[in-house]
Order: structure tokens, then C-alpha cells, then sequence
């Protein structure tokens, strides 16, 4: 009797081992897609700019950052968040070494503006401990 008391215990134990680990697992693979998720890889495909603007939002960014604040000014009541968040973004780390100020009140527009639960919001507190 004693033998098929211990041989019942080793199989539950067995049991909720392989229960543990099948949930951690499934934790881990959840936190991992949040994660991958969370890092955007295109910003192109960020809701909130008109598509005409997009060849115009290129070639500003490429002129650099003088020119980019001159679309942000013509365009940006134009474009909406999550991307005007991310193209500001962008102008911050453009000007930051010329304008710091400038660029750490941007940041601190930008930041304030965005929830937790945005695309951006990753983006934002990468940059946090440069622009604060």
C-alpha cells in the first residue's frame, strides 16, 4: 500500500511540475510578443499622416533638422499622433546637440501628450533620461 502511496504522490508532483512549467513558459512567450510588439520597426507605419505628405516628410528629414522644424511648422496641424509624436521625436534627437533647450521643451510637449498605451511611449522612455 505504502508503494502505491508514494508512486501516486510522485506522479501528482509530476503533474504540477509540468503544469509550472507549461504556465511559466506561456508567460514568458506572452511577455516576449509584448515586447516585440511594443518596438516599432517602421515608424512609416504609424497612424496620422496624410500619405501626401509622406515624400515631403522624407526629403525634410533628410535636409536636416532646420528644415524638418520648417515642415513641422507648415505641416504638423496637418498630422495627427501617434506619428507627429515620432516625427518631433526625431527633430529632438536632430537638434539636441545645436539646441538643447529647444530640444528638451519638445521632448517634455511630446512626453506629456503621450499615454502609456501609445506606440510611441517606448520610444519616449528611451529617450527620458537625455531630455530630462
Amino acid at each position: 500500500m505504502t508503494k502505491l502511496i508514494s508512486i501516486l504522490i510522485i506522479l501528482v508532483v509530476a503533474w504540477v511540475g509540468w503544469k509550472t512549467y507549461t504556465y511559466w513558459e506561456g508567460i514568458r512567450g506572452e511577455k516576449a510578443a509584448a515586447e516585440k510588439s511594443s518596438v516599432i520597426s517602421n515608424p512609416q507605419q504609424l497612424e496620422g499622416l496624410p500619405p501626401q505628405l509622406e515624400a515631403s516628410l522624407q526629403a525634410a528629414e533628410r535636409a536636416g533638422a532646420a528644415t524638418l522644424k520648417n515642415w513641422l511648422d507648415t505641416y504638423g496641424k496637418m498630422v495627427r499622433d501617434p506619428r507627429l509624436a515620432w516625427i518631433e521625436l526625431d527633430y529632438c534627437v536632430m537638434v539636441a546637440r545645436d539646441k538643447p533647450a529647444e530640444a528638451k521643451g519638445v521632448f517634455a510637449t511630446v512626453k506629456k501628450r503621450t499615454p502609456n498605451s501609445s506606440p510611441v511611449h517606448p520610444r519616449v522612455k528611451q529617450l527620458e533620461k537625455t531630455y530630462e
